[in-house]
C-alpha cells in the first residue's frame, strides 16, 4: 500500500542525499486526486528537507528540486519522475498500484491504512479519556452531545491505533445541586415518577427547589442542611442520594446504547468527597492553602475581583455573605466567619490566579474533586495520557487544576491535556429548548423516517426506525465534525438532512449501494480480477484516494480533529457515485465486472472503517 510506495522512494532518496529511509518517509506526502487525468501519486517537499531555508529564495527550492530529480530514476515501482512548484512527484506504476492497493484494503480489512510506516515505531500507550460526564438532575444537553461523540472519536481512534483506553464517564454527582435536590425531593417527589421516568423528574424537581430557595431562606437553609449531611456521611442522605445516582445510570447506559456509545467505568465526583480531603491537606502541607479571612488583604476593587473568581461558578450557593472587618480596618471585607480555602497559582495575589478548593462550611468543590480524580487514576491506571473532552468554558479550570498538580509534585501532569470544543446554537426539537439527549435522538430519528417514507425500499427495511436513526445519528455527527471542534456553529435540521451534498446521509447512501453491489454480483465476480481493467480515470481517481487514508488517520491522531477524516469520506463518496454511473457492472464483460467490483468493494470498505472510526454505524439498505 502506501507505505510500500513511501519506503520504495524514501530507499532511492536516501542514496541520493545520505539519509535515513526513515528520515524520509514522513515527507512523501501522497497527492490528493484532481480532475487532471495525469497527476502524479507521491511527492517530496524540498523545503521541508532544508534545515536552514529562511535564506533560500522560492526560485532556489525550485532548482533545488530539478536538481534532485535528475538524480532519481524511473524503476519497477516508479513509472515517471517530474517536478512541481518547489517538489518532486512521483507516479506509481499503474498496474502495481492498482494491484496493491486493492490486494491490501481486502487482506488488512479494518487495519487498512493503520499498518502504514507513518505509524511505524508508535510506543502502544495507556490513555484515559473522560468524556460526556453529564450532571445528574441537571440538563443533558447538547454540549454533553458534543463531548459524548468528540470522546467516542477520539476513544476510537486511539484504540485503532493499539493503544490501551480508558473510557470514563465522569457524572456529575456530587456538590451543593444534591442538596437542592434531596430537599427538593422531600417536597416535591413521587416515587412513581422516579421509576418510570427518572431524568425528568429529577430535573423537574431540581428546577421547582431551585424557584423556591430564591424566594424562601427556609428552603435554601434546609438545602445547605442536606448537603452537609451528605458530606458526613448521613445514612438516610447517602440512601436517597444513591437512589437518585443509579436510577440515572440506567437511563445513561440505555440513552448511550441508542448512540453505540459505552464505557469502561461510570466514575463521579461523589467517589472522590473523602479523597478531595486527601488533597487539601498535602495542598496545605506544601503551604499552597491559603483561608481568605486571613491572607484576602486587598484593595476593595482587588477583592470584588477576587471573590467574582471564587464564587461566581455553578457551585456557589448562596450563603455565604460579606461582612464588614471587625479587627483590621485596612481590610475592607473578609468572606463568612470561617473563610474559604484558595490556592493562589500566580504566587503574587492576582484575582485572575485564585482557585477556589474548599468552601468556608469545610466542605468540597469541583476543583478539589478533579485533583482527587486525577491521582487516583494514575495510581490506578498509569496512564501516559489522559484527555478531558469539555466545552471551551472549562478552559481556565483544567490550566488551574494542571498547575495544581505540578505544584503539587506531581511531574505527570504534563500527561493531562484539555480538549475544548466549541457551542452548537439553534439545536431546538419540536418540543421547544433542548432539554434532554433523548429528546434529540428522537427528534432525529422521527425526521430521518419521515425523509425515508416516500422511498420504495424503506418499506423492505426490517427495521425501518433502526436504520432512521443510524442515518440520522450519521447526519448529526458528519455535521458536527466538518468543521474545527473549537468552533462555533449554527445548527440547521434541514441541511443536516439533505440527501446530497455533503452530509451524513451521504455517506450512508452511498455505502448502502456499494453493499447492494456486492450482494447483488459478489458471488460471480468476487474471485480474480485483472488489474489492466481499471486504467479509467474514475478508477485511477479512487486508488489514488485510497493511497491517502493512512495520511489523514495519522493527522487525526496529531490533532485529535476528525474533520480530516470526515472530508477524506466526502471526497471518497463523491468519487464512488462517479464511478457508479459510468463504470457499469451488469453489462461488462466478466473479467471488467469482475475488477470494478474488487475496486468498489474496497471503496466500501474503506468507507466503512472511517466511519466506525467516528462514530457512525455504517447501514446496508436504505
Amino acid at each position: 500500500m502506501a507505505c510500500g510506495f513511501r519506503r520504495s522512494i524514501a530507499c532511492q532518496l536516501s542514496r541520493v542525499l545520505d539519509l535515513p529511509p526513515e528520515y524520509l518517509i514522513k515527507s512523501i506526502s501522497a497527492v490528493p486526486i484532481s480532475r487532471k487525468e495525469e497527476v502524479a501519486d507521491f511527492q517530496l517537499s524540498v523545503d521541508s528537507l532544508l534545515e536552514h531555508n529562511n535564506g533560500h529564495s522560492r526560485p532556489d527550492i525550485q532548482l533545488q528540486a530539478m536538481r534532485l530529480a535528475e538524480k532519481l530514476k524511473c524503476d519497477t515501482v516508479v513509472s515517471e519522475i517530474s517536478t512541481g512548484p518547489g517538489t518532486v512527484n512521483f507516479k506509481i506504476n499503474r498496474e502495481l498500484l492498482t494491484k496493491t492497493v486493492l490486494q491490501e484494503v481486502i487482506e488488512d480489512g479494518s487495519k487498512y491504512g493503520l499498518k502504514s510506516e507513518l505509524f511505524s515505531g508508535l510506543p502502544q500507550k495507556k490513555i484515559v479519556v473522560e468524556f460526556s460526564s453529564p450532571n445528574v438532575a441537571k440538563k443533558f444537553h447538547v454540549g454533553h452531545l458534543r463531548s459524548t461523540i468528540i470522546g467516542n472519536f477520539i476513544a476510537n481512534l486511539k484504540e485503532a491505533l493499539g493503544h490501551q483506553v480508558t473510557r470514563i464517564n465522569y457524572l456529575g454527582d456530587w456538590g451543593m445541586q444534591f442538596g437542592l435536590l434531596g430537599t427538593g425531593f422531600q417536597l416535591f417527589g413521587y416515587e412513581e415518577k422516579l421509576q418510570s421516568n427518572p431524568l425528568q423528574h429529577l430535573f423537574e424537581v431540581y428546577v421547582q427547589v431551585n424557584k423556591e430557595a430564591a424566594d424562601d431562606k427556609n428552603v435554601a437553609k434546609s438545602a445547605h442542611e442536606f448537603f452537609q449531611r451528605l458530606e458526613l456521611g448521613d445514612t438516610q442522605a447517602l440512601a436517597l442520594w444513591q437512589k437518585f445516582r443509579d436510577l440515572s445510570i440506567e437511563e445513561y447506559i440505555r440513552i448511550y446504547k441508542r448512540l453505540g456509545v459505552h464505557f469502561d467505568d461510570y466514575s463521579g465526583e461523589s467517589f472522590y468527597r473523602e479523597k478531595s480531603q486527601e488533597v487539601l491537606k498535602l495542598l496545605d502541607s506544601k503551604g499552597l492553602l491559603q483561608k481568605t479571612i486571613r491572607d484576602s488583604r486587598r484593595s476593595c476593587a482587588a477583592f470584588l475581583a477576587f471573590f467574582y473568581s471564587a464564587f461566581c461558578s455553578s457551585e456557589y450557593f448562596p450563603t455565604c455573605c460579606l461582612l464588614l472587618p471587625s479587627q483590621n480596618p485596612e481590610l475592607p471585607f473578609c468572606i463568612s466567619r470561617k473563610g474559604t480555602a484558595v490556592v493562589d497559582l500566580s504566587g503574587n495575589g492576582d484575582p485572575s490566579s485564585i482557585c477556589t478548593v474548599m468552601r468556608s462550611d469545610g466542605t468540597s468543590l469541583y476543583a478539589t474533586r478533579d485533583l482527587a480524580a486525577a491521582i487516583d487514576r494514575m495510581d490506578k491506571y498509569n496512564f501516559d495520557k489522559m484527555i478531558y473532552v469539555t466545552d471551551k468554558g472549562q478552559k481556565k479550570h483544567f490550566q488551574q487544576v494542571f498547575q495544581m498538580l505540578q505544584i503539587m509534585g506531581y511531574d505527570w501532569a504534563e500527561r493531562c491535556q484539555h480538549v475544548p470544543f466549541g457551542v452548537v446554537q439553534g439545536m431546538k426539537t419540536r418540543r421547544g429548548d433542548v432539554t434532554f439527549l433523548e429528546d434529540v435522538l428522537n427528534e432525529i430519528r422521527l425526521r430521518m423516517l419521515q425523509n425515508m417514507a416516500s422511498i420504495k425500499t424503506t418499506r423492505e427495511l426490517e427495521n425501518p426506525q433502526e436504520t432512521a436513526e443510524r442515518v440520522g445519528l450519521a447526519a448529526l455527527i458528519i455535521q458536527d465534525f466538518r468543521g474545527f471542534l473549537l468552533s462555533d456553529y449554527q445548527f440547521s435540521w434541514d441541511r443536516v438532512f439533505q440527501s446530497r451534498g455533503d452530509t451524513g446521509v451521504f455517506l450512508q447512501y452511498t455505502h448502502a449501494r456499494l453493499h447492494s453491489l456486492e450482494e447483488t454480483f459478489g458471488c460471480g465476480y468476487l474471485n480474480d480480477f485483472n488489474t489492466a481493467c481499471l486504467q479509467e480515470p474514475q478508477s485511477v481517481s479512487i486508488l489514488q484516494h485510497l493511497l491517502r487514508f493512512d495520511e489523514v488517520l495519522y493527522r487525526s491522531a496529531q490533532d485529535l480533529q476528525p474533520r480530516h477524516i470526515v472530508s477524506y469520506l466526502l471526497t471518497l463518496s463523491h468519487l464512488a457515485a462517479v464511478a457508479h454511473k459510468t463504470l457499469h457492472i451488469k453489462s461488462s464483460p466478466p473479467e471488467v465486472a469482475g475488477a470494478r467490483l474488487h475496486l468498489f468493494r474496497a471503496a466500501r470498505s474503506v468507507l466503512a472503517n472511517g466511519m466506525k472510526l467516528l462514530g457512525i454505524t455504517p447501514v446496508c439498505r436504505m
